[in-house]
């Protein structure tokens, strides 16, 4: 049982470079990659303040109820188990991230969040920088796509950060359609950062956020869903452009009421 799952792990981790030969010339616009949605989120700390991006509402609750009302507020935060190091493991190669400032923090240091922060930036993108140093013909998309609190001197400290941990490996902007695994591999090619900024404009590496489309439904009806995700692939695929199918349930204001106490994973993902 113990080799038969190791096996299965090794398949998923090098799962690209495993891929048929005739699919090493598919643009990568045409392949479905898999990906996680907060990529970050499976490490959320109760102990740090709300994040910037959050309503008053949220704001005003967590000032009258503090860490119990952080601990009711991690159960619908966290959509992940496992961290960027195991989902690379287990095969996925797109990361959805967001990025924010820590109020009145001295260092400027940048932090994922989703309404309550998560680990450092940096502490990510090492774990991620590892597994590509380690698994040389896989392929990885960071879709840098909210940024909260983030002034220049930020987005600069952010960019070099991702020069000094992927350093040859970033692949520069071209014609979506160029982008192959055979282009890729040839180049030595591992990292496609986009980023949904202006920043974009300036650097080589940075791919602007409108060539990595997420359309989202906003429902936590199913058939809605499926309805959505079937219009925008197919609007997309005319396109000929990268593009995020959003496959996740989204909790309203109601539906939080609710299953308060019960959390995101008790209350729409196992139903």
């Amino acid at each position: 049982m113990a080799s038969s799952h190791g096996k299965s792990e090794l398949r998923f981790a090098d799962w690209m470079s495993n891929l048929p030969e005739s699919m090493h010339t598919i643009p990568l616009t045409n392949l479905a990659i898999p990906g996680s949605h907060d990529s970050f989120s499976f490490y959320i700390d109760e102990s740090s303040p709300v994040g910037p991006e959050q309503t008053d509402a949220v704001q005003n609750f967590v000032s009258v109820f503090g860490t119990v009302a952080k601990k009711l507020m991690r159960k619908w935060l966290a959509t992940q188990t496992m961290n960027f190091s195991s989902q690379l493991e287990a095969g996925v190669r797109f990361f959805d991230l967001r990025i924010s400032t820590k109020p009145r923090d001295p260092d400027n240091e940048l932090f994922f969040a989703h309404g309550l922060f998560s680990a450092t930036v940096r502490e990510g993108l090492e774990q991620i920088g590892a597994f590509l140093t380690a698994h040389a013909r896989e392929v990885v998309f960071l879709d840098f796509n909210h940024f909260y609190g983030v002034q220049n001197l930020h987005h600069e400290k952010l960019v070099s950060m991702l020069r000094e941990i992927f350093g040859e490996k970033l692949c520069p902007v071209v014609f979506a359609q160029e982008v192959s695994l055979q282009y890729l591999w040839e180049k030595e090619f591992q990292v496609l950062v986009f980023y949904h900024s202006p920043m974009a404009l300036e650097v080589p590496f940075l791919w602007p956020g409108q060539m990595m489309p997420a359309p989202w439904a906003n429902t936590t009806d199913t058939d809605k869903l499926i309805q959505f995700l079937q219009a925008s692939v197919t609007d997309r695929r005319r396109k000929g452009t990268f593009f995020v199918s959003q496959v996740i349930l989204t909790p309203k204001a109601s539906t939080v009421m609710k299953g308060v106490g019960s959390g995101l994973r008790e209350t729409i993902t196992e139903r």
